[in-house]
């Protein structure tokens, strides 16, 4: 079965248990593979986390893999440190081949649930597989309530070249702007995250922008607040983390650049 076979199936399995999919799928047909490519993720997107057969996890995962390998692959060693264990790379953190990578979820831990929506919550769950809902799914039905703002979970990567993911709530900033309370939400999440890293005995873990998204956390500080809880906690616990800031926009690559430059100007 080719990758264009395998569209077909998962889309026409996903078409005919998905409860109202034409009212939350934009278009209802699919002649290229991109176009199929796009229908599998809305679909996926949309799609509760309920059981799927068998069959359906090997094909899905079989596609996943190949799609998945159709770009490059970023592992650590691929990385110059701009400071003792700390690293900076701009890209789709679902191609980066470390121990963990950190998604910045909402307190339904369960991914964006938006057809296409082009959020990291959104990307990391397409490219992983539904194995990555239902296991957040055990999660939330586990604890009986929804994920608090600043803690951290881990589940496995599925098909994602990393090995775990780390899921993280961060803060919503409204139009109150940032408190000091916000800020050490962010400041927990990042803490929470790299001590459930080292509590799994990983070495590298990956963190997205956390908050500065659909949550609206301003980048300068953000990054700010990132960059301090790192060292901190590196510097307290005697961490040996290496630890990646993954940005995505060129804003953010000169928000960091700037930050860690001055790091080793004052070394």
């Amino acid at each position: 079965m080719d990758q264009e076979a395998r569209l077909d199936y998962l889309i026409d399995y996903l078409w005919k248990t998905i409860p109202n999919a034409h009212e939350n799928i934009k278009q209802h047909q699919a002649d290229t593979v991109e176009e199929k490519i796009a229908m599998f993720q809305g679909l996926c997107n949309i799609r509760q986390p309920d059981p799927v057969p068998a069959e359906f996890v090997k094909v899905q995962d079989a596609f996943l893999t190949a799609w998945n390998n159709e770009r490059h692959v970023t592992s650590l060693h691929d990385l110059e440190a701009v400071s003792p264990q700390l690293y900076l790379w701009q890209g789709d953190i679902t191609s980066l081949a470390v121990d963990a990578i950190v998604n910045a979820a909402n307190s339904e831990l369960l991914g964006c649930t938006r057809a296409n929506h082009h959020c990291i919550d959104n990307i990391i769950h397409t490219r992983a597989g539904v194995q990555l809902r239902l296991a957040c799914n055990e999660i939330i039905q586990a604890q009986g309530r929804k994920e608090p703002m600043g803690k951290a979970k881990i589940t496995n990567a599925y098909n994602l070249p990393s090995r775990y993911v780390i899921h993280t709530v961060g803060p919503f900033i409204d139009e109150r702007g940032v408190s000091p309370l916000k800020e050490q939400l962010l400041a927990s999440s990042y803490e929470a995250c790299l001590a459930l890293a080292d509590q799994y005995q990983l070495d590298s873990i990956a963190f997205c922008c956390i908050s500065t998204g659909e949550f609206h956390f301003p980048h300068q500080r953000a990054a700010e607040i990132a960059i301090q809880t790192v060292r901190d906690y590196v510097r307290n616990t005697g961490s040996k983390l290496d630890v990646i800031f993954n940005v995505y926009s060129d804003e953010d690559v000169n928000i960091y650049r700037s930050l860690l430059d001055a790091i080793q100007k004052d070394r």
